[in-house]
């Protein structure tokens, strides 16, 4: 505990000093928080490789608004953060590189649907997103990307800046409100 505060006193110092035009203090704050920022982007995107070249953009964002962080006692939250949006960037990016090479993939099959089957798909994909629409907007979002993006609970979290907890809980209150409106009779 106690080193964790020093740790904060010397960021705040160093945050300080760097306001002020010292370019030491820049690089021994880098050297500070590289290990846990670091940590942060390796447990978020799961690759150590992937991490790396995360953290460097991270820490370009990081140096480039460190001039407008105006309490210095705020810098680890802001810090992880920016580490966070950019591996949710990383997370979007993939998910559409591999929706694209998805459908790329189906093109290129040749596989043929039955005409039928597809106007029963078409049908209730189209029922599906009627049903979607009606839902809450935080609700409708964060079904979307968990089912329709394929993303965790914990990349939905980061993505829409609330705990998985909260993610968890309007997923469960989304499934239940399509399902009543999917299935009136049911019950």
């Amino acid at each position: 505990m106690a080193s964790r505060d020093k740790k904060r006193v010397l960021s705040e110092y160093l945050i300080v000093s760097a306001h002020a035009g010292d370019r030491v203090a820049l690089d021994r704050l880098c050297r500070l928080w590289h290990a846990d920022l670091s940590r942060h982007a390796g447990r978020l995107i799961g690759e150590a490789d992937t991490a790396r070249d995360i953290m460097q953009e991270a820490w370009c964002d990081i140096l480039r608004g460190l001039g407008s962080l105006r309490e210095p006692a705020a810098f680890p939250a802001w810090a992880y953060r920016i580490v966070a949006r950019r591996c949710a960037a990383e997370i979007r990016g993939r998910q559409s590189t591999r929706r694209t090479a998805d459908a790329f993939g189906a093109e290129m099959s040749g596989a043929s649907v039955d005409g039928l089957q597809a106007a029963e798909t078409a049908a209730d994909a189209g029922a599906i997103r009627l049903a979607m629409a009606g839902l809450p907007a935080d609700q409708r979002l964060a079904l979307a990307l968990y089912h329709q993006d394929g993303l965790s609970v914990a990349e939905v979290a980061v993505i829409t800046e609330t705990p998985a907890g909260t993610v968890k809980t309007r997923l469960m209150h989304a499934r239940r409100k399509l399902a009543a409106v999917l299935n009136p009779t049911q019950d």
